[in-house]
């Protein structure tokens, strides 16, 4: 696989629905993918940051110097799934939910790495949170959008970003924590580490070295698409955020 075997998961999901679409067993597949498929769109030296939003046109540039392994996957599988259709698609139809960071409510003790950020918050791991950014969206909301582009007509052939409000930061999340939940947040970091701390301390603790690309780069998305095509409204990302902190304090999957 083109991106070793730890993020070969995406495109082999791929494969296994494309043999389902040639066994004639599907009508529509609605793709889940990344926002972050749709980033970077040149290779080259770092650069301002972008005023407009990313949107369902742009794509992330595979030649991009130091782009991630997962991104790289996810970005193979979802233009392979797009190539399939194209070449032998037939009367299959496609559409693809490209969703941010992904919170809400967990039901047990395996979750994702967006989640994680949540625990690590309340468990107060970090005594200062890096200088880094991410859209937030609902898991609820984004099963909502992903029935959506099953069903609508509207949504053949088309890709659709799920991001809830404005890009948050790390420190906003701690924030709404703090403000939010009282004493279940007391071990809550309140402050940003500056760059070179993060820089730094990558040196010695292997978890932050894939942090440091992201220190200071704010991406914002729109998923304006999925609201005017498919009438979607999700929840707030404060909303969002809430209901992860919530959950995990719920069962028990924090920090007493």
């Amino acid at each position: 696989m083109p991106c070793g075997r730890r993020y070969a998961g995406p495109i082999v999901g791929t494969t296994c629905w494309r043999c389902c679409a040639r066994a004639g067993r599907l009508r529509r597949k609605p793709c889940p993918s990344s926002r972050r498929t749709s980033r970077q769109t040149r290779a080259g030296a770092r650069r301002p940051p972008r005023e407009k939003p990313f949107d369902e046109t742009d794509w992330t540039n595979l030649d991009r110097p130091g782009l991630q392994p997962y991104i790289k996957s996810k970005t193979l599988a979802e233009r392979a799934a797009w190539d399939f259709i194209a070449r032998e698609g037939g009367g299959l139809e496609l559409s693809v939910v490209n969703p941010a960071g992904i919170f809400g409510p967990v039901l047990g003790p395996d979750f994702s790495g967006s989640i994680e950020i949540v625990k690590s918050l309340l468990d107060g791991i970090m005594p200062a949170v890096p200088r880094v950014y991410f859209g937030v969206v609902d898991v609820r909301d984004v099963a909502d959008l992903h029935l959506r582009a099953m069903t609508a007509p509207e949504a053949r052939g088309e890709r659709f970003i799920a991001v809830s409000g404005e890009t948050m930061s790390i420190l906003d999340i701690a924030k709404v924590l703090r403000r939010e939940l009282g004493p279940s947040a007391r071990r809550v970091p309140r402050f940003q580490a500056p760059d070179w701390l993060v820089r730094l301390a990558a040196t010695r603790i292997p978890l932050l070295r894939a942090v440091v690309p992201m220190l200071g780069r704010v991406r914002h998305s729109t998923s304006a698409k999925a609201g005017s095509l498919l009438g979607w409204e999700p929840r707030s990302n404060h909303e969002a955020i809430l209901a992860t902190a919530e959950s995990l304090i719920r069962l028990g999957l924090v920090k007493a």
